[in-house]
């Protein structure tokens, strides 16, 4: 009698257990799906033909674009963010017979963002104007776009804390750069300073400037994720 019901008991506890391990492997599962990598794409502007804004004594944006690019890569990778660059090398996006290379290339850039779907993409640039005094890093979003104007006022933010500006810019809102206009979600378009200042144009062509920027970047991009996170909000 005792030893049926303590076999009973013993059947019932299995069943429990199985039951348990069953709900605690399925709800482990659940969280790994969730908890997949964040993708971010960084675009370096220009390349190959195109040097983009060409500053003090030939100073060439392109390759400036590129250092910056490829910290900021090194710094949101150490965070556990997926990275997809446009280039890694002075190379653009252009078939050497094309008859309209420039035309080609943002047309690739843009098809890159659309493959890949990042949470958000962010184009290194840099400015330039006919005034030598003007100077300071500037955040660029898509006019309309709620995520990627605040994406852009936290990497705005960050810049000028990082760098010290002194005369701070604000993030601005545009609907003609060609990037902002024909991608797919968040995009901001970052120019980290200006070619035609002499005091800037020297500080960014040393590693430890490029270096700054790239961290003030990836200071800006995480504290957004993590913010869009907590609130439990879609990224798009």
């Amino acid at each position: 009698m005792w030893k049926r019901w303590i076999k009973r008991l013993m059947a019932v506890g299995m069943l429990f257990a199985i039951y348990f391990l069953s709900r605690e492997g399925a709800v482990l599962a659940g969280k790994e799906q969730l908890q997949e990598p964040k993708v971010i794409v960084i675009d370096s502007g220009h390349g190959g033909i195109d040097p983009g804004v060409v500053g003090i004594d030939g100073l060439e944006e392109k390759g400036i674009n590129l250092k910056i690019a490829g910290y900021l890569g090194e710094y949101l990778e150490e965070e556990g963010v997926q990275v997809v660059f446009t280039r890694e090398d002075d190379r653009g996006l252009y078939e050497e017979d094309s008859p309209n290379k420039k035309n080609q290339d943002l047309k690739k850039r843009c098809e890159i963002i659309q493959e890949t779907d990042p949470l958000l993409t962010v184009s290194i640039h840099q400015n330039s104007y006919q005034d030598q005094s003007v100077c300071g890093p500037q955040v660029f979003y898509y006019t309309g776009s709620e995520k990627g104007g605040e994406l852009a006022e936290y990497i705005q933010e960050a810049l000028n804390e990082e760098l010290e500006i002194q005369r701070p810019r604000k993030a601005k809102a545009n609907d003609s750069y060609y990037l902002l206009k024909k991608s797919e979600g968040i995009v901001n378009i970052v120019e980290t300073g200006f070619l035609t200042n002499p005091r800037e144009a020297e500080l960014l062509q040393t590693e430890e400037y490029q270096k700054k920027c790239a961290r003030a970047i990836s200071s800006g991009i995480l504290k957004f994720l993590k913010i869009v996170e907590k609130e439990g909000a879609d990224v798009v």
